[in-house]
């Protein structure tokens, strides 16, 4: 049994005390003091860890002038305070104690566009992908592209001013800042613009506190103009998070104050509206993959490519090209990627030309090529073969492997994982060869091995080194190699912080600045932020503030995480290896991670935010000396027993009651999760949630009682079998108005299905699927066995959805096949997604020896639901290892797709089909759409994939009561606009889960695939 948490860090009066007078004074956002919402805002994308005292979630502006002004008043003035967007800062810019802000969840309104003008207002939550999606039908879009886009917020660009593919020509996000609109402690609010610098110096009179601030900007800027220019590095980059150099034009006639607030990194006031300039969108694009016998000829290679007038020049290395062949990713760019004959592809320049004119870039487009084809003639420059891309689809592509790129080096192998602290050097591009070289055999020097992809026309390339930071002498090294590259990239006139920020660096901002430079930064603090109460440690501390800065070794996920024995730190991988990178926060409804995340806007509710919440649990546990490991050898040998049952009672009665134990907040994320799996490949890391939420519900339980619903839901597939014998009999008893709200009330079931009616073995009573017996079978010969296939029944379909088992059935026959229906077997599937791990394995072992022995036949398996299907695949490898076997159980398409190689396309005549993939296999079998049309196409039909996330469904996710709004909410992201555009008559959905939403909320049908086959095939 586990130990109840009850220590875990207290919470600060005084931050309680201004939540409350938020609420008193009519704050309209959210607030949240528990440790798992503290813990969900405590990591970023960076290696850094800060638990915050509280986080507020503003809904306007209103709401944040609200929180400025009443933590001006005495009671509050030791608060601090630290803005938050999207978390994907690689270097702790939101990180700190005090008060979060969290922009993200609420302030995400697109409020005006003036196409007229060029430009659009926004909220400082609204999402890069999100603003571009948007703009699309406009034919405009934001240029600064970044590799977080679609997680990335606007305000968190803007304070960082992140810049990345394509810089040269769309520079970085403060070169589109038209405005801001900013909160100043104490509530007062700022318009920022650029004016002519006679009103700056009007508005520099005026006894306020942005008089104050105009007075001091003027001054600083002014006064040292001469030190700026010549301190400045000549780069696309810039050198400070306040930008001195820009703020004065070049002729000095115009002033501008959003460019002391762009890169300010939430250390002078709450940004919370932007207006953006808006670029249009190209007509043309054309994308070269250049392939290389070296990344270091990659990077010589790319002065030549930016030379040739390309919008960009990106450059992978081998590593991360490694790794991307072994992540879901690599499937949509294998084609444009192909390997080269007998030669070893070591790095790789991703060259993109774009504009208006197409004679123009096909012109320069031809010559690149040309130059390319001489280069590979004569074995020079290491080129070793290119690829041209010109459909877009196939370009984005590209760029989604690259943006991916991040996140694939944390999926290395082994216990170092390359990581962000040195990762955005940016050095004058002819100099970026010599200096990775130099970089390079540093880091070999340790012998670390690290992954590089970046932005070589800019001269920026991302370096992680592997390290575990679970050693604290790695620790150490990082620190080393961090004062070596200060120092490297100072020998080359580069920056330390060309991209990401600076973050937990702002220990090395005087060396950079110089004495001079650096205390007017501090007098430009002081007059912004005179306490040092936003974002205390970053930037730089306001003027007579001897407050420390934050360092490069400052406590790290590895501090806590040390603290867990590696035995436990390894079995639990799906939850310690989580890097932060923050891809389940992405906003597009249509992708699959993460749909609690999507519905709630609670990061607590995401992978990363169940990561960090099991990662802290185990560390907790540990400092009581539980080993969860061995809790969970011995439950297979436990019994029974009253003594046992009443402790559970006398617990469970205490948690009613409100005694704290951390493990209930855990507990109440993992119930937020679909269990849909999306996680475990679309998350570069292929965090598994479902996996450690099965063995965290095992564990709880083992100190709380089960509610009976869970018993109800583990248990469907021991009693579905035989209510189906008597379907009108139970069908008739659910439709009663007293045992539905005794289902809903005394078991939590709500919309429960009806069983079929007629039966499967009514449906094909006297057809040979259901008379031949396995005997028979075994006596048939070699060429007889071939024409036999085996259907693996599941619970759902077979009893809940009979009509399509029947018409599989039919569909084989018609194929020229005789079929066999299988004696139902429980799949566990129910058992695992609700923690019954034990029972579980004993049913994964009993139909693992069932189907083992079958598949000495040698006849194909084939079943029908893809969750339960894949759960053979997956969830039985992990729970029994070797002891699985190694039958195959296939999906439809998967034993269709073969057979029909040979056939010859007909021509698709009528109106198409459309298939609505089920999550859990698009994301786990990313090509099964795609078979599916091939296999249509074979038949003279076209079949569409349409694009939708989750349905909300969820085995029985969306039957529970405490789920039902979540549920449906989820449906209606992308589901329910997708079918309203669609002939329902001609939707198919593969997942029963699915098929049993839309009937359940749309109150039609869709078939399965295979059934509108059977339809087709004449």
């Amino acid at each position: 049994m586990i130990p109840a948490i009850s220590q875990t860090p207290r919470l600060v009066k005084r931050a309680c005390d201004f939540l409350d007078a938020l609420k008193q004074h009519g704050f309209n956002g959210d607030t949240a003091t528990r440790y798992a919402d503290r813990l969900a805002m405590a990591t970023d994308n960076s290696v850094y860890q800060m638990l915050p005292d509280a986080v507020v979630f503003p809904r306007s502006t209103h709401d944040v002038v609200l929180i400025a002004r009443l933590a001006a008043e005495e009671h509050f003035t030791a608060l601090t305070f630290t803005p938050r967007g999207g978390g994907t800062g690689t270097n702790g810019q939101s990180l700190n104690t005090g008060i979060v802000v969290d922009m993200s969840r609420y302030m995400k309104r697109i409020m005006e566009i003036n196409l007229k003008q060029g430009w659009v207002r926004v909220e400082a939550g609204v999402i890069k992908d999100q603003l571009n999606q948007y703009l699309r039908p406009f034919g405009y879009f934001f240029a600064p592209e970044l590799s977080t886009s679609n997680r990335a917020t606007l305000g968190g660009m803007i304070n960082t001013d992140a810049s990345g593919q394509g810089s040269l020509v769309y520079g970085k996000t403060s070169d589109h800042v038209l405005g801001l609109r900013a909160v100043l402690l104490g509530g007062e609010l700022i318009d920022t613009c650029a004016m002519p610098t006679p009103l700056a110096e009007m508005t520099a009179l005026e006894k306020t506190a942005e008089g104050r601030i105009y007075h001091q900007v003027l001054k600083s800027c002014r006064d040292q103009r001469a030190l700026i220019l010549e301190k400045f590095p000549k780069l696309n980059r810039f050198l400070t998070g306040y930008d001195l150099r820009h703020v004065l034009s070049d002729d000095l006639q115009t002033f501008d104050l959003t460019r002391i607030l762009t890169g300010s990194e939430g250390t002078l006031a709450f940004i919370t509206e932007a207006r953006l300039n808006i670029t249009p969108l190209p007509q043309v694009r054309r994308l070269v993959n250049v392939k290389y016998d070296s990344f270091d000829s990659a990077l010589r290679n790319a002065p030549f490519m930016v030379a040739a007038k390309a919008l960009s020049v990106e450059t992978i290395d081998s590593q991360v090209m490694n790794l991307a062949r072994e992540d879901i990713v690599w499937h949509s760019v294998n084609a444009l990627i192909t390997p080269v004959p007998d030669k070893a592809m070591l790095g790789l320049n991703i060259v993109e030309f774009a504009g208006d004119d197409q004679e123009r870039i096909d012109r320069q487009l031809k010559r690149l090529c040309r130059r390319l084809d001489e280069l590979i003639a004569e074995r020079q420059g290491g080129v070793i073969g290119y690829q041209v891309c010109d459909d877009l689809a196939g370009i984005e592509r590209i760029y989604h492997m690259r943006k991916k790129a991040v996140g694939l080096l944390g999926n290395a192998k082994g216990q170092a994982k390359p990581i962000p602290f040195v990762e955005d050097t940016c050095v004058p591009p002819h100099c970026l060869a010599d200096y990775i070289a130099e970089f390079r055999q540093l880091l070999d020097s340790h012998n670390l091995s690290y992954g590089m992809f970046g932005h070589v026309d800019a001269g920026v390339l991302h370096v992680r080194p592997a390290l575990d930071l679970c050693d604290a002498q790695q620790e150490v090294l990082m620190k080393q190699i961090s004062d070596r590259v200060v120092a490297l990239t100072a020998k080359y006139g580069g920056l330390l912080w060309g991209e990401h920020g600076k973050g937990f660096r702002a220990e090395y901002s005087p060396a950079f600045f110089g004495e001079t430079l650096y205390e007017e930064l501090r007098r430009i603090k002081a007059v912004f932020d005179p306490n040092n109460r936003l974002n205390p440690g970053k930037i730089c501390a306001p003027m007579n503030e001897d407050a420390p800065l934050m360092k490069v070794d400052a406590i790290k996920r590895g501090t806590f995480d040390r603290q867990i024995p590696i035995e436990i730190r390894t079995s639990m991988r799906g939850a310690m290896a989580c890097n932060g990178n923050g891809l389940c926060f992405n906003f597009d409804v249509h992708s699959a991670m993460c749909p609690s995340m999507k519905i709630t806007s609670n990061r607590v509710h995401s992978p990363k935010g169940r990561a960090a919440l099991v990662r802290e649990w185990l560390r907790l546990l540990s400092e009581q000396g539980i080993n969860p490991l061995s809790l969970e050898e011995q439950l297979p040998q436990q019994r029974f027993s009253f003594r046992t049952l009443i402790e559970k009672t006398r617990n469970s009665w205490h948690a009613a009651k409100g005694e704290y134990d951390f493990s209930h907040q855990v507990k109440e994320a993992m119930s937020g999760c679909l269990a849909c799996k999306a996680c475990s490949t679309q998350c570069p890391i292929k965090i598994d949630v479902p996996d450690f939420r099965s063995r965290f519900l095992q564990l709880y339980h083992t100190r709380y009682l089960r509610p009976l619903r869970d018993y109800v839901v583990a248990g469907v597939e021991s009693y579905t079998p035989l209510m189906a014998k008597a379907p009108k009999v139970f069908n008739f008893f659910l439709r009663q108005p007293w045992v539905r709200e005794m289902s809903r009330s005394a078991i939590g079931m709500i919309d429960l299905p009806m069983l079929s009616s007629p039966t499967l073995r009514q449906q094909l009573s006297g057809h040979s699927a259901i008379t031949t017996t396995l005997k028979q079978l075994a006596g048939l010969n070699a060429a007889q066995r071939a024409r036999y296939v085996l259907i693996v029944q599941d619970p759902f379909t077979s009893y809940y959805d009979a009509k399509v088992v029947a018409d599989f059935v039919q569909l084989v026959e018609k194929l020229g096949f005789k079929s066999v229906l299988l004696p139902f077997s429980p799949n566990g599937k129910a058992q695992h997604i609700n923690g019954f791990l034990t029972g579980f394995a004993r049913t994964a072992r009993h139909t693992s020896d069932i189907l083992n022995r079958v598949a000495q036949l040698g006849m194909p398996l084939v079943g029908v639901d893809p969750a339960l299907v894949l759960c053979y695949r997956d969830e039985y490898h992990e729970i029994l290892g070797e002891k699985r076997g190694d039958f195959q159980v296939q999906l439809v398409h998967e034993w269709l797709q073969p057979l029909l190689a040979e056939r010859t396309m007909q021509p698709a005549t009528g109106e198409p089909w459309y298939l609505f993939g089920h999550c859990t296999e698009t994301t786990a079998q990313p090509v099964s759409g795609q078979q599916w049309a091939a296999i249509f196409a074979c038949f003279g039909a076209k079949l569409e994939n349409v694009s939708v996330g989750c349905c909300g469904m969820a085995g029985t996710y969306g039957h529970e009561v405490k789920n039902v709004l979540n549920s449906r909410g989820i449906y209606q992201l992308s589901w329910h606009t997708a079918l309203q555009h669609l002939p329902p008559q001609r939707c198919l959905a593969t997942g029963y889960s699915c098929r049993s939403q839309i009937k359940r909320l749309e109150g039609s049908s869709v078939r399965h695939p295979l059934q509108a086959l059977l339809e087709i095939i004449v």
